[in-house]
């Protein structure tokens, strides 16, 4: 009986890839295009909805280990990303079209793979084995099902996308091309603010007219990606320690670092267009065109696509997961992706891949193996299993998940570099074990 996995975005794919690539054969569900969702736009597989990037790829921070594990686990999306990346100093950032279609056409390809582009609606919790990595974007029906799967209703946030603006648009001559620190090339367009151009920015920003809440909704943002006006709401310097922030990008021209700074990063390849950093917000369309030609060098910025709000679906995990992905009550049934609580693109990939590991020891009849807690892979599922599950949120990978240095080391970059190594240390064994038991398995 083929593994049946309810979703084609990031941790669907990688987790439908991982199977295959076990010599298992996989029905992949997907609703999209038949029935679409209020972020997506077609119905290519791991469509990017939020931003374009994959965040740093520096040696020994956070993101860069969970990539490294990726990387030693083979995992597909990853490789993608990298061949489809776009100039964004040390971050890895993709071009958001290539990407999608690179991921659709290889899973395509994948004869152990059948793509079916249907809405699912139920699953049998009884016979066969089920990945549901529908994402945060979960259709109703199947949301409904997940609550009579879990026995409860399952919680939920709200996310926010930041605006895109044509790159013919900006005005070149207002603004300098550098990277925080000079690390990595110049790749992210600055616009310098002064004091007191950020001052009529903030109050145009604080008076600007929201999208108004529906009756329905409880606005419970997700606390690493909050809006913009949020963010303004909790003081006047808020925006300038934190997406506005000018430490690290000294202007060329001056020599001097602004009050404050906007950056633009690339969307694609061809460099037509591109991201306002950190700017997502729930603001109406007109009011976004209105504030945001207030950024220097945005004057007669042409907005490709305009901020907006839109709800993001998990369970709670602590509740219902064991360390192998696998729902307590039913083994058969497991989560991945932003689903399963984990944030954030790498995550979600990372999730999949787990989850396609597990779910092919099940498939062989073994014990799944859950990755150590030393790892960044095992230290994000460690969190979202035993997080405490009355305030349950989801969590990005940080140093602050994986577990302290038996001794204590006061220089944070030594400690990382210590803390990465021995993760790679654990994940590296890890790898062997699942290894040696699938090649026993096959036997």
């Amino acid at each position: 009986m083929a593994i049946r996995i309810i979703g084609a975005g990031l941790a669907g794919t990688e987790a439908a890839w991982q199977l295959a690539h076990r010599g298992l054969e996989v029905d992949l569900c997907e609703m999209r295009p038949l029935r679409s969702t209020p972020a997506h736009r077609t119905g290519q597989m791991a469509e990017l909805v939020c931003s374009n990037s994959l965040k740093s790829d520096s040696e020994y921070t956070a993101p860069w280990l969970l990539k490294e594990e990726m990387r030693r686990a083979s995992s597909l999306l990853l490789e993608i990303a990298r061949a489809a990346a776009v100039p964004a100093g040390h971050a890895l950032a993709v071009d958001r079209e290539l990407f999608a279609a690179k991921v659709t056409s290889t899973i395509a390809s994948e004869p152990r793979i059948r793509v079916r582009r249907e809405e699912v609606t139920w699953v049998d919790e009884h016979e066969g084995i089920t990945i549901i990595a529908s994402g945060p974007l979960t259709s109703d029906a199947l949301s409904r099902e997940i609550a009579r799967l879990s026995g409860s209703e399952h919680l939920y946030f709200y996310d926010s996308i930041s605006p895109i603006v044509e790159a013919e648009s900006i005005d070149m001559e207002r603004v300098y091309l550098a990277a925080r620190y000079d690390k990595g090339t110049a790749d992210y367009i600055n616009c310098p603010f002064t004091r007191e151009e950020y001052d009529r920015f903030c109050d145009a920003l604080l008076a600007a007219e929201s999208v108004e809440a529906r009756d329905w909704e409880n606005l419970n943002y997700f606390e690493a990606c909050l809006p913009i006006e949020e963010l303004a709401r909790r003081g006047r310097d808020t925006l300038r320690f934190g997406p506005m922030k000018p430490v690290g990008l000294r202007d060329p021209r001056t020599g001097k670092q602004p009050y404050a700074v906007v950056q633009l990063r690339r969307e694609n390849l061809r460099a037509d267009s591109y991201n306002i950093v950190g700017f997502q917000n729930h603001l109406k369309y007109g009011e976004q065109q209105r504030v945001f030609r207030m950024i220097p060098g945005l004057e007669n910025a042409r907005f490709l696509r305009y901020g907006q709000i839109h709800r993001n679906t998990y369970i709670n995990a602590p509740s219902l997961l064991t360390t192998t992905l696998q729902m307590k009550a039913h083994p058969n049934v497991l989560f991945a992706g932003q689903i399963c609580g984990v944030e954030g693109y790498t995550e979600s990939i990372a999730a999949g891949l787990m989850a396609g590991v597990h779910a092919a020891a099940l498939a062989s009849g073994a014990e799944p193996v859950p990755p150590p807690h030393a790892s960044a892979f095992g230290s994000l599922v460690h969190y979202i299993t035993h997080a405490g599950s009355k305030h349950f949120q989801p969590a990005n990978i940080t140093f602050d998940l994986l577990p302290p240095l038996d001794e204590r080391v006061r220089d944070r970059a030594q400690r990382h570099r210590l803390q990465c190594e021995r993760a790679l240390r654990a994940f590296d064994a890890w790898l062997k074990a699942i290894s040696i038991q699938q090649s026993a398995l096959s036997r």
